[in-house]
This record gives structure tokens, sequence and C-alpha cells, in this order.
């Protein structure tokens, strides 16, 4: 008996407050506030360190969701994952994916195979100095595991997409790890931003058992072969714990969406693009036929400058531009990429993309909605 309903909205703003388009579908009661599980934003910041703009985002959503959830604003993270991701450079477009979720006991008739089921947890908040390290490896692949079984997905195979927001360093936190006699992984703020994301990666991949759950710490940022196909690890300024929302096809949800995914293998890997939207049967403008009924909701997917510093042969510049961070440049060129293969710049394209996927490439996932 299917015991799951999923439902994903994709709502335009028109500046990372915009909750306008949240609230009229709540007033039509296309959205019930109460169900809300998670939403995934992109806002146009630099995705940097002081990128303000998603907390601006979080602080608008939960502030708008208050009333309606019988909670005082501070405490609507509790109930609602929020995971914004900066930066729109190039043709992407700000926007919202909100994602519903009721369970019951009544089956619902004329679904059949597996459906989009979405799972939820938290791990512990974590000390600054195990940001990057083991402990926050291990908690990521507990909250994963938890995250899938709150889904009501068992094999890994179903899973299609693990968005992680995971905290970073800033001065204050480093000075209060030295206070305590430890040293963090860096002194960098910018640079734990990739620590961060890069171990919360790794834990989603030992979760899934894509790589060995021994790997070691010593590993972060060094060894770029280990990696998780579907990993999307975000960091931010706001939290000192990583929120784990698992993404995949479930047979106990009676959801009218469909999950799947492929594998980038660099910044300009269209076919890869392709290979995620036939997944879910959309025509990809290849020539291929459609399945009837299938319509795109989104895409979501990480971009990341190429470490050894060439795409295909060719040497880029990226990580070597003064003007212009090598993230946001990434972003740009994924998001342009996947853009015009999709119609449409209202896609989830997030950077740094450490151990998500081969260096240089990325998990790239769509959401299709069936009936």
């Amino acid at each position: 008996m299917r015991t799951i309903s999923v439902d994903v909205v994709r709502i335009i703003t028109s500046g990372p407050g915009d909750v306008s388009g949240l609230l009229k579908l709540i007033e039509a009661g296309k959205i019930e506030p109460k169900s809300i599980l998670a939403i995934l934003g992109k806002t146009e910041g630099n995705g940097g360190v002081n990128d303000f703009t998603r907390e601006y985002a979080v602080a608008a959503l939960c502030a708008a969701l208050a009333p309606y959830v019988d909670l005082p604003a501070p405490r609507v993270e509790e109930r609602i994952a929020f995971v914004m991701s900066g930066g729109t450079e190039g043709v992407l477009s700000p926007h919202l994916t909100v994602f519903t979720r009721q369970k019951s006991d009544q089956p619902s008739p004329g679904i059949s195979g597996k459906r989009l089921s979405i799972g939820m947890a938290q791990t512990r908040d974590f000390l600054p100095e195990e940001l990057g390290r083991h402990a926050q490896i291990e908690e990521t692949a507990k909250a994963v595991k938890a995250a899938m079984a709150d889904a009501g997905i068992a094999d890994p195979q179903d899973v299609h997409f693990v968005q992680i927001k995971c905290p970073l360093l800033t001065s204050d936190r480093v000075e209060a790890a030295s206070a305590r006699g430890n040293k963090t992984v860096t002194t960098s703020a910018y640079g734990s931003m990739a620590y961060s994301r890069g171990a919360s990666a790794l834990g989603v991949a030992v979760a899934l058992g894509e790589i060995d759950a021994e790997v070691g710490e010593e590993q972060v940022l060094r060894n770029y072969e280990l990696f998780s196909s579907v990993a999307s690890t975000s960091a931010g300024i706001e939290l000192m714990h990583n929120v784990v929302i698992v993404l995949g096809n479930s047979a106990s949800s009676a959801s009218p969406f469909e999950i799947g995914h492929a594998v980038m293998r660099d910044a300009i890997d269209y076919a890869a693009v392709i290979e995620a939207l036939k997944s879910v049967g959309l025509h990809p403008e290849d020539g291929s036929e459609q399945k009837a009924g299938r319509q795109l909701v989104n895409i979501f997917a990480k971009a990341e400058a190429s470490p050894n510093g060439m795409v295909r042969g060719l040497r880029h510049i990226m990580l070597e531009d003064t003007d212009i961070s090598a993230t946001r440049h990434a972003r740009a060129a994924v998001g342009g990429l996947i853009s015009g293969l999709a119609g449409t710049g209202a896609v989830y394209v997030s950077g740094g993309a450490e151990h998500q996927g081969p260096p240089g490439g990325g998990p790239v996932a769509a959401i299709a909605r069936v009936v």
C-alpha cells in the first residue's frame, strides 16, 4: 500500500525576499503549508562566504510561513529544510522549488512503479574543528541513511539526488577552536566551504556504498577519484550542522513525479544532461520520442572548474581569474548548457562540486511530472 504522496512546485522569484508566489499558491489551496518538507532555492548573490541573500531568503520564507505552521518564525527551520544556493550567473534565474509530503493509509489507484519520494534528516551540531574531517563524514553518512528511511527508500540505487546544507568556518569559529587548544582544517573561511562540502559528499558516498566506509579525512580535497554520483552539497554561514535531503524513487510513493540522474564528466558534457532527461521520459531535443504526459519540473546539478586546469585537453582560465571566482565561472558555464537543453534558465545549478561527481564534472538530476 502506498503511504507517501510527494508534490513539487517551482516558483519564480523577483528577489531573495520575494515570497509572493508561494503565498499565492497557499492562498489558492494549491500548497498545504503544513505539508512542506523542504524548499530549495537559487538566489542572486555571489555564492561566497558573504552571500547574505541566502540568509535573507530563508528569513523571508520563515516569516511568511510561520502563521501557517503555527510556529514563531525562528522555529520554522525546525520543521522545514531550507537550502538556498547563491549565484545565478549567466542565464540562471532565481527561483524556489517547494517539496511537500503527506502520508496516508489510503491506496492511490492508477499508480504503478516507483515514484518520487523525499526524506530529511539532520546531523548533530559540529565543533569548528570537526568540519572537513572524519566526524563530518561519519555523521553525514548516518543522516543520509536516516533520510532514506524517512523517504521509504531501501535500495541505494533508488537514490538519485542528495542535497546537503553544511556549515563553514568564520574567524570567530576558528578562534573558538583555538581557544580550546584545537586547530581547524583551515583558517580560511572561503577555503572551509570546500572542505565542508567535500567531507559531506564523501559521507553520502559512504552511506550509499559508493566508496569504502573506511575513507579517511586525509582524502578530503586530495583524492578526487573518491566521489558520490548523487551528492550536492552547499555550504552556508547560517548553521553548524548538516541538513540532509534525500530524493529518490520509492514503491511506497503515490507521487505523480519521477526522478532520475546522470553524471557529467566535465562542464560541457551535454550528453549526460540528455541522459538525465531521458531517464524520466523527457524529450532532450535529439529527435527521440518523449513519453506521453511527461513535463519537466526542474533540473538539479553541480558545477566545478576542473582542478587540473583542462577541459578535454584544452586549457581553461577559471582557476586563474582574479576578477571572477572559479565557482562563478563554472556555474555560468554549466547553467548555460543545462538551460539550453531544458529550455529554461530556472534550473538549480550549484557551484563547488568537491567529491560530487568526477573532477570537473558533477551529478545532474531531473524531476518530471508523470501524470
